[in-house]
């Protein structure tokens, strides 16, 4: 057998991500907030893309002016009456202001003799303000904390008075003005300025002071005196090195640390647990006393840190709404997150009879292209939305008119095949999308929940229904009665139900509910104290 070149036709068939359909696919999981980020970013990068204008009557016409007076208000007739009053002055307003003119050139003659100088030596018409100074080229002026220039008069446009009223206050800025007034040693400010800058976003310092010591070359004596002192500053417990550290110098500031409370701050692990009867040994007190002490620490910010810092919350916006009654629901879009962008045919067809050259061509008809697939991709993201979120209301109605103990199994599955679509479709479009109903905001993957076997053979509920379940209960409880996990589950077996022990307990630790045991000894030591 001998190997020679030869020419073959295969025909093959293969699938091939082009960037139009991995922008419609990256559209589809966005948030409405990440989807305005990025038709901005679109809007600025092409210039066939325009904001689509409002109606005309949303907004008023252009020139329109309001007229409070008895007369009819039509455009411009403001600026018609003053014309008309201007004429009708022109005669007399001349003689008027000739006899004004030469009145004042008599007052300033006499002034000027009265003061035996001119009046440009007494008011020098210098608008105001000192005389600029040249500087040497290439040289900025330089201003004095004093001087206007920088103040809060100044006119030109590069001082912004709202970035100061809205900048906002870190914890380490709000540490460092305190450290300033609080401290004078230049070698205790740098030691504060350290530590400052070791304090983590919850407020406590991490690192060891014997290191710190050793990095700064100063004793560690003058170390903790400064780190004492930064811990006085506000807010109360910044700069702790543990949880208890942070509790005793608030318990400090409310002068509330006593011994009592310095053993129950040393044994928190025991309160962790709610070991109620060994804190009372171990601190001395009765059922009373300690309550109230425990009622002390919850009061307290365990991270005081968090205070200073945090980003701006953004609210939830929904994508659709639901609105309507039963076995009558509504489904909608929500207008004010969808991107309103349109390609400007006509300006694409005046630049693209200037073009000179092919890269010019090809710029254009790309930025054509992109303009064009980017408003065929919003448009099918909002019909997609629609179309997934108005199944979901069906499958989940009984959901909106009953409430949560009535939430259905459901899957991804289930609503591709109910609209004809791919899973990963559905999981992108119920990605970081939020519906509005009757029952509050709730995002659209919380109604995907697994289903959990009924115990008679009926329907079968779901994981959801069966955690609020198990919520009611325990909060139902009394402390004479609390429920265990066994408890639990047989009455949900009652109630038909077929769930393990092991199920019940690991929505009941998904929810941060204690065990019963520790719910037992809460609830008595509550009792204890009313």
């Amino acid at each position: 057998m001998s190997l020679s070149p030869r020419l073959e036709f295969r025909q093959t068939q293969s699938l091939v991500m082009t960037p139009q359909l991995m922008q419609a696919i990256k559209l589809l999981q966005l948030s409405n907030l990440d989807l305005v980020a990025y038709v901005e970013a679109e809007l600025e990068r092409n210039p066939l893309l325009e904001r689509q204008a409002e109606p005309e009557g949303e907004r008023p016409a252009e020139g329109e002016r309001t007229n409070d007076g008895d007369g009819d208000a039509h455009p411009g007739a403001g600026f018609e009456a003053a014309e008309a009053a201007d004429a009708a002055d022109m005669d007399g307003g001349h003689e008027e202001r000739a006899d004004w003119m030469q009145e004042r050139l008599e007052s300033s003659r006499a002034i000027e003799d009265r003061l035996d100088t001119n009046l440009e030596n007494v008011f020098p018409d210098d608008s105001g303000r000192e005389p600029a100074v040249p500087q040497p080229s290439g040289e900025a002026p330089a201003f004095s904390e004093w001087s206007g220039s920088g103040s809060g008069g100044r006119d030109d446009d590069g001082y912004n008075l709202e970035a100061f009223v809205s900048a906002e206050t870190t914890l380490g800025d709000h540490l460092e003005g305190q450290l300033a007034l609080a401290v004078s040693d230049p070698v205790e400010r740098l030691i504060g300025h350290h530590l400052i800058d070791l304090i983590d976003e919850a407020g406590y310092l991490t690192a060891d002071l014997a290191g710190i010591a050793e990095r700064l070359g100063a004793p560690l004596a003058s170390v903790e005196r400064v780190l004492a002192l930064v811990q006085a500053f506000d807010p109360p417990g910044i700069g702790a090195r543990s949880l208890s550290e942070c509790l005793a110098i608030q318990l400090r500031e409310r002068n509330r640390y006593d011994p009592c409370m310095a053993a129950l701050l040393a044994h928190l692990e025991l309160l962790a647990r709610r070991e109620f009867a060994t804190l009372k040994r171990v601190c001395g007190v009765d059922d009373e006393d300690l309550a109230e002490m425990v009622g002390e620490i919850r009061r307290l910010n365990p991270k005081p840190g968090l205070a200073f810092g945090s980003g701006v919350i953004q609210p939830i916006v929904p994508d659709v709404f639901v609105r309507g009654s039963i076995d009558n629901w509504l489904v909608e879009l929500n207008a004010d997150t969808l991107p309103r962008v349109l390609v400007n045919q006509s300006y694409y067809s005046r630049v693209q009879k200037t073009t000179r050259n092919e890269r010019e061509k090809a710029f254009l008809s790309d930025c054509m292209q992109t303009a064009t697939w980017l408003t065929r991709s919003l448009d099918q993201r909002a019909r997609t939305i629609l179309k997934v979120a108005t199944e979901i209301v069906r499958q989940q109605d009984a959901f909106l008119t009953l409430g949560v103990q009535h939430l259905r199994p459901l899957n991804l599955r289930m609503v591709a095949d109910a609209i004809g679509m791919h899973e990963s479709t559905v999981s992108r479009v119920t990605s970081n999308k939020y519906m509005a109903t009757p029952r509050g905001i709730f995002e659209m993957k919380y109604f995907f929940s697994s289903s959990i076997s009924s115990s008679d053979g009926g329907e079968a509920h779901s994981a959801e229904s069966v955690r609020f379940r198990i919520k009611q209960m325990i909060d139902a409880e009394s402390p004479d009665d609390v429920l265990s996990d066994d408890t639990l589950v047989h009455r949900l077996r009652e109630a038909g139900i077929d769930i393990a022990r092991r199920t019940v307990a690991k929505y009941r630790e998904a929810m941060r509910i204690p065990s019963s045991v520790q719910r037992r000894r809460e609830k008595q030591a509550a009792l204890s104290a009313g």
